[in-house]
């Protein structure tokens, strides 16, 4: 049970971290890790479904991510799907994915200028479909992009 704290007290876990790191040790018994497990739950320090919300909400404020990435990166966690599906959700109910690849796009802008070459243009898309947003989406907005610089080019 120490161990548990020690290790929820360094940073959050998910139910599947904190069994894979209580079960590291050779001494540890399955019985008794469950037995832990069971009791950080009753107590709310070990929480999935919060863990996802948090951890959805705290990715998405730090950098504009699409659905398909933070999907991932939750899977990656060891996450229940239902889990993830309910947290990703919530979180873009909170935020507009629409809005999220807008941050994203000023932010490559800023960094990298507006794409005006066929080269330029394919890493912006690149650097979307990377960042997760959905196909459709990211033509839209590079499409968007291109017509503006096409008529700033004219102009």
């Amino acid at each position: 049970m120490e161990r548990g704290l020690r290790l929820l007290a360094y940073k959050p876990r998910t139910v599947a971290e904190m069994r894979e790191r209580l079960n590291e040790k050779e001494w540890a018994e399955e019985q008794v890790v469950e037995q832990v497990i069971t009791r950080l739950m009753e107590l709310g320090y070990l929480n999935d479904e919060q863990y996802a919300a948090s951890f959805a909400g705290s990715r998405l404020t730090a950098r504009p991510l699409g659905r398909t990435r933070l999907r991932r990166d939750m899977q990656r966690k060891k996450l229940p799907p239902e889990v993830v599906e309910n947290a990703l959700d919530e979180a873009y109910t909170e935020r507009d994915e629409e809005g999220l690849i807008d941050r994203a796009v000023d932010k490559r802008v800023r960094l990298k200028g507006k794409p005006s070459t066929r080269e330029e243009t394919k890493k912006l898309f690149d650097y979307l479909m990377r960042r997760g947003f959905s196909y459709d989406l990211v033509l839209r907005k590079v499409r968007q992009l291109s017509k503006e610089a096409e008529t700033e080019g004219n102009s």
